[in-house]
């Protein structure tokens, strides 16, 4: 595959998941709210598998359009390219995105690369505080104590450092516990340690983990609010797992509440790539282990549902079919025009835009402001080249007919397939001739 050839699948990835995103969603949000009396176990569950789903769909879709599986889904049934001064609104969504798709994917890549950049600045301070910090035994064997309750069996790390609001948990395989040095003379000793069980829960659960791929969906898909939204549903509900966890291995949910109403006046953690103690809605944290009561349905609640669900629906009205409307005509050499019927198994050609040039408006035309709009049908070989085209429908100028011609000539398409092999294939594009 050509590199314009993969940027075109990775454009129209990117695009259809703005509706696929929202579909996911909405379906989650649907889950969530007739689960909302149910155990955070089973909320974090319906929120992780929509996130994961978030990777998974467009993942999928953009192997098959790598594998020339879905050119029919690449969203251009029939292409619409504007000619000349063309406005864009005669082109269609579709068509006005297939000529921008390279915009599209150089500004995704530029984000995506600076959110991965400062998740691996988040990395980067937590190695470089693990060095600096510093140890206190008397600590670390309450910690160990801790751990054994818990049924760790690796060692599990405590450092003590500066300019930290809460204590946080990173690392997996040698799991460390980062405790503010403030703390460490503030709070009293049986409300650190509450937080530190919160912690060790985390570690308990192998959080660290899940929370890296959450940060890596973010920086990959971090164009669509329901990939924030879910994330922070799945970082809420961690924290009610966790302090869930906490207080019943200390037998004292209201210790780990007191704990937390201390830490009500702190700013969160610097990073997001740990765990923090203070992470989610403190007060409602604290009141799920006192005072756990039903959560009866109200509007707020269908918010989400709603919006993802009109978002879903937007995005999927602006889908082409997969075939067009009309069976795309065939011409003979003769010049006839006959209809031609698709086939079961087959795909129509996809047009590679970056190989497309901009179609010259005929200076004649331009000074007399002709316009129109051309019809074409075309013969695309299995090479993807254009081998012959055909006037459907005139313009009603002869120029303005030749330079789409000449126009289309120079470009490139993806074949048809029938049952996976390429093949010659006719169908059908207009251009928009319209001056300023």
């Amino acid at each position: 595959m050509t590199a314009a050839g993969f940027v075109e699948a990775v454009g129209w990835t990117l695009v259809n998941f703005t509706w696929q995103g929202a579909l996911i969603a909405c379906e989650t949000a649907l889950h969530l709210v007739l689960l909302r009396n149910a155990s955070a176990r089973a909320r974090y569950a319906i929120a992780c598998t929509g996130l994961l789903l978030c990777l998974l769909w467009p993942a999928a879709s953009l192997w098959m359009r790598l594998s020339n599986d879905a050119a029919a889904e690449s969203g251009v049934a029939i292409m619409l390219v504007g000619a000349g001064a063309g406005s864009p609104s005669d082109l269609g969504w579709a068509g006005l995105l297939g000529m921008h798709l390279a915009w599209i994917v150089g500004a995704w890549a530029l984000c995506a690369l600076f959110l991965a950049l400062r998740m691996g600045a988040g990395l980067l301070w937590v190695k470089r505080t693990t060095a600096h910090g510093a140890r206190d035994p008397v600590w670390q064997k309450r910690l160990d104590g801790l751990a054994t309750q818990f049924g760790l069996e690796r060692q599990v790390r405590l450092r003590i450092v500066a300019n930290l609001s809460s204590p946080v948990t990173a690392g997996w395989w040698r799991p460390l516990v980062l405790v503010p040095a403030s703390l460490m003379t503030t709070m009293p000793a049986h409300l650190l340690e509450a937080l530190l069980a919160h912690e060790l829960a985390h570690v308990r659960r192998h959080d660290y983990l899940v929370n890296l791929l959450q940060n890596a969906i973010e920086a990959l898909l971090f164009y669509h609010p329901a990939v924030w939204w879910l994330s922070r549903r799945i970082r809420a509900e961690r924290e009610l797992i966790a302090d869930e966890l906490a207080a019943g291995q200390l037998g004292e949910p209201r210790r780990l509440a007191l704990a937390l109403s201390e830490l009500d006046k702190l700013q969160f953690s610097p990073t997001r790539l740990a765990q923090a103690a203070n992470g989610g809605d403190l007060m409602s944290r604290i009141k799920y282990l006192l005072r756990p009561e039903s959560q009866s349905l109200n509007w707020k609640a269908a918010v989400p549902v709603v919006g993802f669900a009109l978002a879903a629906l937007a995005g999927c009205a602006q889908q082409p079919p997969l075939q067009p409307a009309a069976a795309p005509a065939s011409v003979s050499h003769a010049g006839t025009v006959r209809p031609q019927q698709a086939d079961v198994g087959e795909t129509i050609a996809v047009v590679d835009f970056a190989s497309c040039t901009r179609p010259v408006y005929p200076a004649q035309a331009l000074q007399n402001k002709v316009r129109g709009t051309v019809t074409l049908d075309f013969l695309v070989g299995p090479d993807g080249g254009v081998r012959d085209t055909a006037v459907q429908r005139s313009s009603g100028d002869r120029s303005l007919d030749e330079a789409a011609r000449t126009a289309l000539a120079r470009c490139s398409f993806r074949p048809a397939m029938v049952n996976g092999s390429p093949v010659e294939k006719w169908t059908q594009v207009q251009y928009v001739w319209k001056p300023n």
